[in-house]
C-alpha cells in the first residue's frame, strides 16, 4: 500500500506555495495524494490552481462573509477533521501560518495522524505581530513531526526550541519554485495603463497591503505616506492591486483618490502578479511571500510592518523594514526613488530563500519519512 499524503490549504499564498509540492507528489506513483481546498479564499484560487494544473480532490466551504477568526477556525477544524476521518491519510501537510493551517494540524493530531509543516521555523518573536500568524506557526511547530524549513535560520530556530534534529529538514522555499516556473512560461501583458506608464519611462511602484494588525490605522497611514511621496513626481506610477476584503480597500483607496498616475486594481492572478513584481521599480508591501519572491527578480522591497519573521532578506539588503508611520514610509520611499546607490545595492542582493528546487527536496524528505509501497 502506498503512503497517503493529504495536502490542505485554503488561501491564495498557501496555494501558490504548495502547488509545486503537489505537482511532485502526484507525479510519483509511490504516493497516494489527496488535495484539500478549504474554500477560505473561494474565487481567488481557481486561476492559481489552473496555472499549476492542481485539481483538488476535496473542496470545502468554510468561508462565510463577515465571520471572525474563531468562527473560521471552528468551521475549518470541523470540516477538515471530517475529511481526515474519512480519508485516513498517513500524513497531513500544511503550509505556513494561517489559522486554517493551525487548526488542520490540530485536527490531524487529534486523529493520531502525523503533520508535516512546510515553511517551518519562521518566528518574529512577537506574539502579536504578525497577528495571528505568529501564534499559528508556533502551534503548528509543536504539533508537527516533520519540519520543512526554508532557510538555515529557520532550521536553527526549530532546533533551539527543542525540535528533534532528525525531524528538521532544510529545503528552501517553494515560493521560488512557483515564481521561476511561472516566469518560464509566456508572461502575460501588463494592463494598458501600466504598459503606457512603462513606455513613457515612468517607474512603477507596486503596492500591496492586508495585514490584520494594520487594519486600524497602519494601512491608511502607509497609503498616505506613499501618496505624499509620489503626488508631484511625474516619473512615478503607482499600481495598487488590493486585497478584496472591504476593510482593506476602505483603508487604502481614499489616500489615492484624485491622484494622477495611480491604478487601484483588483487582485491579480498569480502569473500577472509575478509579471508585476518583475516590472516594478520597487515594491511597498506587508506581504511575507513578496519579501521572499522579489529578491529573485532584483526588485527592492519596503516592508510596511514593525517586525518580520523573514529577516534573511533584510540581512541580504534586499528589503528594508519601514513600519507604517506616514512620514517614515514617505521618507523611505523617497530615498529609494532618489538615492541611486541605495537602489542599486538593494537590486544586487542575493535571494536567501532558495534555488527553485525546494519542492524536489520536500518530496525526497517525505519519501524518506514515509517509505514506499509495502512499508
Amino acid at each position: 500500500m502506498n503512503p497517503h499524503v493529504m495536502v490542505v490549504f485554503g488561501t491564495r499564498p498557501e496555494a501558490i506555495k504548495v502547488a509545486p509540492v503537489v505537482q511532485r507528489l502526484r507525479a510519483d506513483p509511490a504516493f497516494d495524494t489527496t488535495v484539500v481546498d478549504t474554500g477560505q479564499h473561494a474565487g481567488l484560487l481557481g486561476p492559481i490552481l489552473a496555472a499549476f494544473g492542481v485539481d483538488p480532490d476535496e473542496r470545502l466551504d468554510v468561508a462565510v462573509p463577515g465571520q471572525d477568526l474563531t468562527a473560521l477556525a471552528t468551521r475549518t477544524m470541523t470540516a477538515v477533521g471530517s475529511v481526515i476521518a474519512r480519508r485516513r491519510p498517513d500524513l497531513v501537510l500544511v503550509h505556513g501560518d494561517t489559522s486554517a493551517a493551525a487548526v488542520t494540524a490540530l485536527a490531524a493530531h487529534y486523529a493520531h495522524v502525523r503533520v508535516a509543516h512546510l515553511e517551518a521555523g519562521l518566528r518574529s518573536s512577537d506574539l502579536w505581530s504578525p497577528w495571528p500568524e505568529e501564534a499559528n506557526r508556533r502551534v503548528i511547530g509543536q504539533l508537527a513531526s516533520v519540519h520543512l524549513a526554508p532557510t538555515q535560520r529557520a532550521a536553527d530556530r526549530l532546533l533551539a526550541e527543542g525540535a528533534d534534529p532528525a525531524t528538521v529538514h532544510l529545503t528552501g522555499n517553494t515560493v521560488i519554485d512557483a515564481l521561476l516556473q511561472t516566469l518560464e512560461t509566456s508572461p502575460p501583458p501588463l494592463p494598458a495603463p501600466v504598459q503606457a506608464a512603462v513606455d513613457a519611462g515612468q517607474r512603477i511602484v507596486l503596492v500591496t497591503g492586508h495585514r490584520r494588525e494594520s487594519w486600524e490605522s497602519g494601512l491608511a497611514d502607509t497609503a498616505a505616506g506613499i501618496a505624499d511621496t509620489v503626488r508631484d513626481r511625474g516619473d512615478v506610477f503607482v499600481w495598487a492591486p488590493l486585497h478584496p476584503n472591504p476593510i482593506v480597500r476602505a483603508a487604502i483607496e481614499p489616500a489615492f483618490a484624485g491622484l494622477d498616475r495611480v491604478l487601484v486594481d483588483a487582485p491579480l492572478d498569480y502569473p500577472l502578479f509575478c509579471r508585476a513584481m518583475q516590472a516594478a521599480h520597487c515594491i511597498v508591501t506587508d506581504s511575507g511571500g513578496v519579501q521572499e519572491e522579489a529578491p529573485s527578480l532584483g526588485t527592492p522591497v519596503l516592508v510596511t510592518r514593525d517586525t518580520t519573521e523573514r529577516p534573511e532578506a533584510l540581512e541580504a539588503g534586499a528589503s528594508r523594514l519601514v513600519g507604517t508611520d506616514r512620514s517614515v514610509v514617505a521618507a523611505e520611499l523617497a530615498a529609494l526613488l532618489d538615492d541611486e546607490d541605495r537602489y542599486r545595492s538593494m537590486r544586487r542582493a542575493v535571494n536567501p530563500y532558495g534555488d527553485g528546487r525546494a519542492a524536489e527536496r520536500v518530496h525526497d524528505v517525505l519519501r524518506a519519512v514515509l517509505g514506499g509501497p509495502g512499508r
